[in-house]
């Protein structure tokens, strides 16, 4: 069976979820170093939730900085499965305006040097990610923002930038060109490690600003920023609470199976050490164990 507990990990402007019932911290250790901050777990409208402020307490990471492996890996320590990432983004379409919600369905990765993947050191494996969110994920979010009558944008192309600084005039132009909707700093690799974790990902992406291209918009600025996330975060709770009251999503996916049939190396040429590293992720394999569901 599909295990259903709900992970949300905050974005710029979301720091805590109030409202939460049996409310419980959680500092881990994971076998990839530490993550963000503290988890917080609880309940709400009856639904299992794990909280992790991606950024840290105070918003002291950079997108740069933050150890996406740890955060991920500290969500399966805690059995979540299923992970709402919020994120807040720049607008490349005309038509996605500030206070915009967009579901992003594909991403490009703009990223440099940040570890995507809990394998290596002994361990190769490769997963599909050709649909890097889940369907089911996505169709339930979708549904909620539309009973809600929250404007938003279902699909679109996420472009993950390494930031911190904002785009040059010719990269947004660039990203434009390419089709691209929304450019964002912390998605990738954060959706590439989900997969590998066989959690089921999707992100909700607050627009703020038009990024740069826009020649009648004044260039994104951080106090521009920070006027429309106070709103976009607002919302943002308002979606998360419904959403609780309506999981888990319907029908069935390939997620929370992502790994079967992906480690290339065979289980008696991994290293000790690599082993107990991946254990929560591949230890049915590497034990010869068959996973029912």
């Amino acid at each position: 069976m599909l295990e259903h507990k709900l992970g949300v990990i905050g974005g710029s402007g979301l720091y805590d979820l109030e409202g939460l019932a049996d409310r419980q911290t959680h500092r881990l250790h994971t076998p990839f170093g530490e993550p963000s901050g503290e988890y917080l777990s609880g309940s709400l409208n009856g639904q299992p939730l794990v909280f992790l402020a991606r950024h840290g307490a105070g918003h002291r990471l950079l997108p740069s900085e933050i150890n996406y492996r740890a955060n991920i890996h500290g969500f399966r320590q805690l059995g979540v499965r299923y992970l709402l990432s919020v994120s807040a983004v720049g607008s490349l379409r005309q038509d996605i305006h500030p206070g915009d919600i967009v579901l992003p369905d594909q991403f490009i990765d703009r990223t440099r040097g940040r570890p995507a993947s809990f394998f290596g050191e002994g361990a190769v494996a490769h997963v599909q990610f050709g649909d890097p969110v889940c369907p089911n994920m996505l169709e339930l979010l979708d549904r909620v923002l539309n009973e809600l009558g929250v404007s938003h944008h279902r699909g679109g192309t996420y472009v993950a930038m390494e930031g911190p600084a904002f785009s040059t005039r010719a990269e947004s132009e660039l990203y434009r060109s390419w089709g691209a909707d929304v450019i964002g700093m912390t998605s990738i690799p954060e959706a590439k490690l989900a997969r590998e974790a066989e959690i089921c990902y999707v992100t909700m992406a607050l627009c703020t600003d038009y990024d740069c291209w826009h020649e009648e918009e004044e260039e994104v600025s951080v106090e521009a920023v920070l006027k429309v996330i106070k709103t976009n975060i607002i919302t943002a709770k308002r979606v998360i609470a419904a959403l609780t009251g309506q999981f888990p999503p319907r029908g069935s996916c390939h997620c929370q199976r992502a790994l079967e049939n992906t480690l290339l190396t065979s289980p008696e040429s991994i290293p000790e050490q690599t082993r107990e590293r991946l254990q929560l992720l591949i230890g049915r394999f590497l034990d010869g164990e068959r996973r029912g569901g």
